[in-house]
């Protein structure tokens, strides 16, 4: 049975943060904003779509003039909100603001969720000043971590409530090619960055010898041409130019 999305997410905030202020996922959070901080300036205004809890709006926040969320779920924006960030309720296929608010929008593993991806992708254009940049992250169909999703049983993400795991929820994963299909006029890739090149699985991460290797690799994949490609998360940079 599949879930619709705001179901899942409010599900899911319960036990989110359980694994995520340590190893795989704490890591992939700061490379995603190291990556995204090249493209920031102390003047920027910038939208997190699908913020979820705020664990990467955190992170870019101090460094910009203006950081805000937005994000479908009441139960992921009220641990968002407790960390006094500037969040509000809506959805990123009809987002609620105004045309050319912000310098960035940026969003991670939310828009693989999202099947009116083409209808989200002008949304955020919209809200973007020309010359503006978006940060877009999509599921890979080129990657190990595809490949392993396809074997694997599904992972139960609430506790007691066997029919609301990973594969409830809709689920794409794109090409580059796919990707560019998906922006509208007046928007164009500039770059690409792949996460969770060589990493099969998370648990990797908590590992004390390996995972410091296994991290270094990953930020120097992330940016090689002939292995970003390759990421797990493909992390698309596209520029507004008009």
């Amino acid at each position: 049975m599949r879930l619709d999305n705001r179901r899942y997410y409010d599900e899911f905030s319960v036990s989110y943060e359980r694994h995520r202020h340590q190893g795989y996922h704490a890591f992939i959070d700061d490379l995603e904003s190291t990556l995204v901080r090249r493209y920031l300036t102390p003047s920027s205004r910038i939208l997190e779509a699908g913020c979820g809890t705020g664990l990467v709006l955190g992170r870019l926040a101090p460094h910009v003039k203006s950081a805000v969320g937005v994000d479908l779920s009441g139960g992921m924006l009220r641990k968002a909100h407790a960390r006094s960030l500037t969040v509000v309720q809506g959805s990123v296929t009809a987002l609620p603001f105004a045309d050319a608010s912000f310098d960035m929008v940026c969003s991670f593993k939310v828009l693989a969720h999202v099947e009116q991806i083409s209808q989200a992708m002008s949304e955020l254009s919209r809200v973007l000043r020309p010359g503006g940049v978006i940060c877009a992250e999509f599921y890979n169909t080129r990657s190990l971590r595809y490949v392993i999703k396809r074997l694997k049983r599904p992972t139960q993400i609430a506790d007691g409530k066997p029919d609301v795991h990973d594969e409830a929820v809709f689920t794409r994963y794109d090409s580059l090619d796919d990707v560019r299909g998906y922006l509208p006029p007046g928007v164009e890739v500039e770059t690409v960055y792949g996460l969770r090149v060589v990493t099969p699985l998370p648990a990797l991460h908590r590992l004390p010898l390996i995972a410091p290797t296994l991290q270094a690799i990953e930020r120097v994949a992330a940016e090689l041409p002939g292995l970003r490609g390759l990421g797990g998360f493909m992390l698309v940079v596209a520029r507004k130019t008009a």
